[in-house]
């Protein structure tokens, strides 16, 4: 990851494709390209996930007021990040176990703690 606003692009991003994939119906024994196109998109997140908080210290800066949410976000996205690894793990990935994925409060935090940091950076 090379900036903040690539760490949101890849956690959003494979969240909307995540909701998408849980409508599907897959089964975890299907495999195939959805499987494989759901693996990037996870093992995108993950890596986003583990340098948000990174990348989000440096966009803030020295600004103290940002210090707790910042301790807060490097907590969230270590969660969520775990909760990434659990579905990794899986032989496979059924839309059952991504629809869980998708309501985890790990994952809808993280998301949340990002919709704001971005609206705060950019008042």
């Amino acid at each position: 990851m090379n900036s903040l606003e690539d760490a949101i692009e890849a956690i959003e991003g494979g969240y909307e494709f995540l909701l998408a994939y849980a409508a599907q119906g897959f089964e975890a024994s299907q495999g195939g390209q959805h499987a494989s196109d759901a693996r990037g998109h996870l093992t995108g997140m993950k890596s986003a996930l583990e340098a948000l908080s990174e990348l989000a210290s440096a966009a803030v800066g020295s600004n103290d007021a940002y210090d707790s949410f910042l301790a807060t976000l490097k907590d969230d996205a270590g969660r969520a990040a775990g909760v990434v690894s659990v579905v990794l793990a899986a032989d496979g990935i059924s839309s059952q176990l991504i629809d869980n994925f998708n309501a985890s409060s790990h994952i809808r935090t993280v998301l949340t703690d990002l919709f704001l940091l971005d609206e705060a950076l950019s008042a």
